[in-house]
């Protein structure tokens, strides 16, 4: 069995690179009280560029939808994986996302010959990777992955609103606004609120 352990990045920085195929990797959800973890990764085709790639959190929602089906139609490969509530509650919302990312990965039908992840924490891979702070908004495949991500995991929370209306999850997503805490006061927690998460804790008391 594979250890679920993370590398900090400074223990991984490369100062040489690898010509072949490079992945970008990003993840959603991390912060939400509810619902999964995304992570996707990407590996863009240099002859069929994608325009206006950038940090999913600076685009509008709309803009975002359009560019996730535009990366599914132009990428050379990619993967959209997830790490359910119950491994978050279990191993924790970190190891949770480095085991999205590595799914995500190991999803992609091409295998590339380096990862390049969002951040500073870097799955268990078997392949060259380097974490980048701020890779979203510097790294376009990291950019068509955070979109990836972000776009799937909205859709999921659309999707899980029509089954538990009653905590507004198409409007906050699942983060911690004063709606959403209102609502787990009031009705209690679903089978998708993160019980290892101090909010959905302190309810269940």
């Amino acid at each position: 069995m594979r250890s679920r352990k993370f590398l900090k990045a400074e223990q991984t920085a490369l100062s040489w690179d690898t010509p072949g195929l490079m992945a970008g990797v990003d993840e959603a959800g991390r912060g939400p009280l509810a619902g999964p973890v995304v992570a996707a990764a990407v590996i863009l085709d240099d002859l069929n560029p994608i325009k206006g790639l950038a940090d999913s959190k600076k685009l509008t929602a709309l803009r975002r939808e359009k560019l996730y089906d535009e990366i599914r139609a132009k990428a050379l490969c990619c993967s959209i994986a997830l790490a359910t509530v119950e491994e978050i509650d279990s191993l924790n919302i970190l190891q949770a996302t480095m085991l999205a990312m590595r799914r995500a990965v190991e999803g992609l039908r091409l295998k590339p010959n380096k990862v390049l992840v969002d951040g500073n924490r870097l799955p268990t891979l078997d392949i060259l990777a380097e974490a980048i702070v701020k890779g979203d908004a510097l790294v376009p495949a990291i950019s068509a992955a955070s979109i990836l991500a972000k776009v799937y995991r909205d859709r999921w929370c659309a999707e899980f609103h029509l089954e538990y209306p009653q905590y507004g999850f198409a409007g906050h997503k699942g983060y911690g606004t004063a709606m959403h805490l209102a609502a787990l006061r009031e009705h209690g927690a679903c089978p998708q609120h993160r019980r290892s998460f101090a909010p959905v804790a302190e309810v269940l008391r």
